[in-house]
């Protein structure tokens, strides 16, 4: 998941307007329908108590187009507080409901439900002279000791590979191929895509060592070439993410019902029920957060304070643990905050036969030790 987006609302205090607009189509009318939007949302805001700076700062940016912003299908999520913007994001598509929110946390969990898992893909586009190296995903891309820069909002993060022209195909695929190796576990990619004439990308292909190989997809479409990229590409770049999804919720899933199964000692920890995730988090001990867009759960009070860490069933405890000011929020938001804040990843589940009973579920760190009845 795309943790490192929800850095700036984590590490700040609310209380957060969250606004999931709909971005009007590019048609004659569309400066006035962004103009009812932004006043009906600040509106709603205002009414839901949102102070004026904020309210003027969420119209403001409403009232102006993000480049990139155009067509029926296209989103946008705002988050601001203490009168200001602190993040203004896209949505892949519409917002499912549009609304907007005023609360002591900000609504990122339908954030997350849009954007998915993210999972990270090494891109090799390669011919006899070299290869491109792009990584798409924002899990792998940035950290130092890792070959590629931090990628942009713009575009993916990227390395260039030379082949010595001296040597032989032969050879340099193998030079290549080490290349290759070397990128994918420095990266933390999950999968490989191979872009290329069908022999260049075979040889690579072949001498890349298992299990790499296993992992490794050739698109059939595309080339090196300027000009050579095709939309095709990207299709089979997108298929072979989705795979990557669908395996790494799986995995996590799998993992979360063995070790809420009982009597298996030897399964990771995991915890379900608001009590008990509440608990986890306070003790920062939730390691992946599971969070299902349906569930009974979800939308249960809890009570948070001003740091990711404060949050409670009931608010007489925080007042125990000294937040002279308990606040109610959605469990959601409370746990993905808290779970964010303390490093923990977080998977969204959309197949219902897969969520945690309730929406919300865990798998935590360390172990709990069982106390005598």
């Amino acid at each position: 998941m795309r943790l490192s987006l929800l850095k700036p609302v984590i590490d700040r205090p609310g209380p957060w307007a969250s606004v999931y607009a709909t971005v009007p189509q590019s048609s004659e009318d569309a400066a006035k329908q962004q103009e009812l939007t932004a006043s009906a949302t600040t509106a709603q805001l205002f009414a839901l108590g949102a102070d004026e700076a904020t309210c003027g700062a969420v119209h403001e940016a409403l009232l102006t187009r993000r480049e990139g912003d155009s067509g029926a299908h296209a989103g946008r999520v705002l988050f601001a507080a203490h009168g200001a913007i602190v993040l203004d994001t896209p949505l892949p598509g519409p917002p499912a409901v549009p609304f907007a929110a005023w609360g002591p946390v900000p609504r990122v969990t339908p954030l997350l439900a849009a954007i998915g898992d993210d999972p990270v893909c090494l891109v090799v586009r390669l011919d006899r002279t070299g290869a491109d190296f792009a990584l798409l995903g924002e899990r792998g891309a940035g950290p130092a000791g890792r070959p590629f820069p931090r990628a942009s909002a713009d575009g993916p993060a990227e390395r260039h590979f030379r082949t010595d022209p001296g040597k032989s195909w032969e050879h340099n695929a193998g030079e290549l191929a080490g290349a290759v190796r070397e990128a994918f576990e420095k990266s933390g990619a999950e999968a490989v895509v191979l872009v290329g004439e069908e022999r260049d990308r075979h040889l690579v292909h072949d001498k890349l060592p298992e299990p790499l190989r296993a992992l490794t997809c050739e698109s059939t479409h595309g080339g090196r070439a300027p000009g050579a990229e095709s939309t095709l590409v990207d299709r089979d770049i997108a298929q072979v993410r989705a795979v990557q999804e669908r395996e790494h919720i799986a995995r996590v899933t799998d993992r979360f019902r063995t070790g809420a199964g009982p009597g298996n000692k030897s399964a990771p920890q995991a915890a379900a029920g608001i009590p008990a995730l509440v608990e986890a988090a306070r003790e920062h001990r939730i390691d992946t957060l599971l969070v299902s867009p349906h569930g009974a759960d979800i939308a249960r009070q809890v009570w948070v304070g001003a740091d990711a860490d404060q949050l409670a069933v009931r608010g007489t405890e925080l007042t125990y643990l000294g937040e002279e000011r308990p606040a109610v929020a959605r469990a959601d938001d409370a746990l993905v905050r808290s779970a964010a804040a303390t490093g923990a990843d977080i998977v969204v589940v959309r197949d219902p036969e897969r969520a945690p009973s309730g929406g919300l579920g865990a798998l935590l760190r360390g172990r709990v030790e069982a106390t005598p009845e």
